[in-house]
């Protein structure tokens, strides 16, 4: 019997895990890099061991100091969550020999199905020859061998730029996972990506978990997932899960795995297999009632699974809250989590306050003969968070702060209630892709389930325009402001400056500025006997102003905003359908504080892993040449040439650390040479 399990990952994972030990009684164990010192996983563990350094090279791809950090802390498991080193056989051999439990399938089944070049041999299928590839094989897929999430592809549609995709994919691969084999495939457009769950145990038997549809992806990484997958036919659903069967079989397979394949009308292209718990496992845990964590620390202490699963009922959707601007390219951001906080209520299970994984309401520790919990029919929501209130979300590990679950008899019910949980929540920090995720539920397309692996390119523009109602928001804020002014500086919501008990206040007009997501505010507003009257907001009264609320009737629709205020001029306005955030500006400009046109910023904090070959100040340059390459949280992002003309400064150096906004380069384009000469 496992006592003591570490988990070789961190983040949400990490939690996830210790979650279900804490549950069957097993002591944990975590593992942290330096930006992680202090992190949720850590808070969450009863013991932590530290890996010097920050890069993932360096740390949590370091499986020599994992082992040692398992012998270390009395660990008798290892658990790889997913990423970095889960679907690495070497790895896994040397936990084995260390005498340690390994929580994953054989090494062997790993090399088999971890590599994705040998997983199409294994099922017969050979990938493309990258230098016989002609203009009839476009568009191609570029693609890592090892890992996923995403990470080392590239979509290529000209053969010129398979030269370079090449070799930003096998950069890419070799950062996150420490293998840089990459290969190509044709890219099928147009089609759905379906997955099936696998278990299985040391005795024979091999579990089909049903269907997911992950077909929402950005950057060929999963946004939203659901089980089952809607509108598969009987036989193609059992072909499905009989070609993961087989795949399992075929390797001599244990544990928890997941076969993907990429469908277009009835027929199912195999993608690959993930030998490892996948991000979205959620979503099949609950239609089916189980505890997949648990199952696989039962096979590996070697309990055998009953002859069949349990019986799937209902239908959960998961979306995956990150911290990116999805209208800036999906541009990782960093900063503080001030707050994360999500509706309660109907069914909602309880959620620890350090902000670990809440229990999931009406299943509980599923033992392994498959017995599922309570047959509760009301929905619930489940949040897997890997950040809480308070931690700095860092440029080194991958953007997700959490997951949101819900399960609900319908499909219907499900997506509707995970829209509102998103829209309802608190989500005090940085950018995040909430707003999109919203949008994508609500979105025809989806609701009606007809969407494919292409809804991005054709929504992305309409599901990330500027949401209506900010000048409102910016208003709130600006009364929220004068409140506090008023009520002497005290912190929001101590004390309450109602409409007719302001005094003492000038009765010319008051002015605040805030810069909101794409538009500049300024508000002005009179403080009369009568109450505030706000300038330019036809058919809008203030109800009532304090620090931490502002109530507004606009049109004869009285609304509640609520107000957050962190750092002095980063401002949340929050209402029960829409969240806002604002920067408090200073009413006069510093003149000083203007860029050279032409300037490129780093977009993101990272680090500069390369420049364009060849250029220096004085080069030619064409719009939309990539210049310099970004490295943030596992992902490569370029900065190009924004129009055709002459580099006259270059300040990016491969290795060099910048901070968001930091100069990189700069281009006098053509029309402004003109204009000089």
């Amino acid at each position: 019997m496992i006592e003591t399990l570490l988990v070789a990952n961190r983040g949400e994972i990490a939690c996830r895990v210790f979650r279900t030990c804490r549950e069957l009684g097993i002591a944990t164990v975590a593992v942290f890099a330096d930006p992680d010192e202090g992190a949720l996983h850590t808070r969450t563990a009863d013991a932590a061991v530290r890996l010097p350094g920050a890069a993932p090279a360096a740390t949590y791809l370091r499986g020599d100091l994992i082992v040692k950090a398992a012998l270390a802390s009395g660990a008798d498991a290892v658990h790889p969550g997913y990423g970095f080193l889960s679907e690495n056989a070497g790895f896994a051999r040397e936990v084995a020999a260390a005498g340690l439990t390994w929580i994953g399938p054989p090494p062997d089944a790993i090399e088999a199905m971890a590599s994705k070049t040998r997983a199409k041999e294994l099922m017969g299928i050979a990938p493309l020859d990258a230098d016989a590839v002609t203009d009839a094989d476009l568009p191609l897929l570029v693609k890592a061998a090892a890992g996923g999430g995403g990470r080392g592809m590239r979509v290529v549609r000209e053969r010129d730029a398979l030269k370079d995709e090449l070799a930003a994919a096998r950069a890419e691969a070799l950062s996150a996972f420490g293998d840089g084999e990459v290969f190509v495939e044709p890219y099928v457009e147009g089609g759905r990506h379906v997955e099936v769950q696998i278990l299985a145990d040391a005795h024979g038997t091999v579990w089909a978990l049903g269907t997911r549809d992950c077909s929402l992806q950005r950057r060929h990484q999963k946004v939203v997932e659901e089980a089952p997958a809607p509108g598969l036919g009987r036989e193609l659903t059992a072909r499905l899960e009989e070609m993961a069967v087989r795949a399992a079989r075929a390797t001599g397979y244990r544990g928890a795995g997941t076969v993907e394949f990429l469908v277009v009308g009835d027929r199912a292209h195999f993608l690959e297999m993930n030998t490892r718990l996948q991000v979205e496992h959620p979503v099949t845990e609950a239609v089916f009632g189980v505890d997949l964590v648990a199952l696989q620390i039962r096979v590996a202490e070697g309990a055998a699974l009953p002859p069949a699963p349990p019986a799937p009922r209902g239908h959960a959707v998961e979306a995956r809250l990150y911290a990116e601007d999805p209208s800036r390219s999906w541009s990782p951001q960093t900063g503080t989590l001030h707050a994360l906080s999500f509706p309660a209520g109907g069914g909602r299970g309880p959620t620890p306050g350090d902000g670990a994984s809440g229990a999931v309401s009406g299943v509980g520790p599923t033992p392994v003969d498959g017995a599922s919990g309570a047959t509760a029919s009301r929905a619930w929501t489940r949040v897997d968070a890997g950040y809480g209130d308070g931690d700095r979300i860092g440029v080194h590990y991958d953007a997700m702060i959490a997951k949101v679950v819900v399960w609900a008899p319908t499909r219907r019910e499900a997506v509707r209630r995970l829209a509102g949980d998103l829209a309802r929540a608190r989500i005090h920090g940085p950018v995040t892709n909430r707003e999109l995720l919203v949008r994508s539920l609500r979105h025809p397309e989806f609701a009606e389930a007809r969407m494919d692996t292409g809804f991005y390119d054709r929504h992305l523009p309409a599901l990330t325009e500027a949401a209506d109602g900010e000048e409102l928001a910016a208003l709130a804020a600006a009364l929220a402001d004068a409140a506090a002014r008023q009520a002497g500086g005290r912190t929001a919501g101590t004390t309450t400056a109602r409409l007719g008990g302001w005094r003492n206040l000038p009765s010319q007009p008051q002015v605040k500025r805030y810069r909101g997501r794409d538009t500049e505010h300024e508000v002005r507003y009179r403080v009369t006997r009568d109450g505030v009257l706000a300038e330019g907001f036809p058919g809008v009264r203030v109800r009532r102003a304090a620090p931490d609320a502002v109530r507004l009737e606009a049109d004869g629709v009285e609304r509640e905003f609520r107000i957050a205020v962190y750092g002095g001029d980063r401002v949340h306005v929050d209402t029960a359908t829409s969240a806002h955030t604002l920067t408090r500006l200073p009413r006069f400009p510093d003149p000083t504080a203007q860029r050279e046109p032409g300037s490129l910023l780093a977009p993101m904090p990272g680090t500069v892993v390369r420049v364009a070959e060849g250029i220096a100040p004085g080069a030619a340059v064409t719009a939309g040449q990539p210049l310099v390459w970004l490295e943030a949280m596992k992902m490569e992002h370029r900065i190009t040439a924004p129009a055709s003309g002459t580099l006259t400064a270059l300040h990016a150096a491969p290795g060099r650390q910048v901070e968001v906004g930091a100069l990189l380069a700069v281009v006098q384009a053509a029309a402004q040479e003109e204009n000089a000469s």
